[in-house]
């Protein structure tokens, strides 16, 4: 089973920025795509980046429509570590982010459900507020 440790969040006023990391540890050589999701208090968890690889390095990135040109996701292989750079942050992006480990090879129309997730972060929390 892959352990993931989410972590980089906090309180950050509307415009600003944080990074988000998310450490990968156990058996990470079958991973071949990580996301992230959120969940605002009160709603469902909904995805917000995916990223699909072959091999060590390169990807495919995916975005939901509120994050895109805003978030980016990355990863850095040797590190086992997979980040979420969200800059101009708003209000409506406060949620409790978590880190995900896809099963298998995921086509992309799948990444936004969490049912094709095997593995999850215990989640951090991001409040965008002033």
């Amino acid at each position: 089973q892959v352990h993931l440790v989410d972590s980089g969040g906090g309180l950050v006023q509307p415009g600003g920025s944080l990074r988000l990391a998310c450490a990968a540890s156990g058996p990470t050589v079958s991973t071949n795509a990580m996301g992230w999701f959120r969940q605002p208090e009160g709603k469902e968890r909904e995805f917000v980046a995916g990223l699909r690889w072959n091999g060590g390095s390169g990807g495919n990135s995916y975005y939901s429509v509120p994050v895109k040109g805003r978030f980016t996701i990355s990863r850095d292989h040797a590190k086992n570590t997979l980040y979420l750079q969200m800059n101009s942050l708003k209000p409506e992006d406060t949620a409790l982010y978590y880190c995900a480990r896809y099963r298998g090879r995921p086509i992309m129309s799948t990444m936004w459900d969490p049912e094709s997730v095997d593995s999850w972060g215990q989640g951090t929390q991001v409040t965008v507020s002033s």
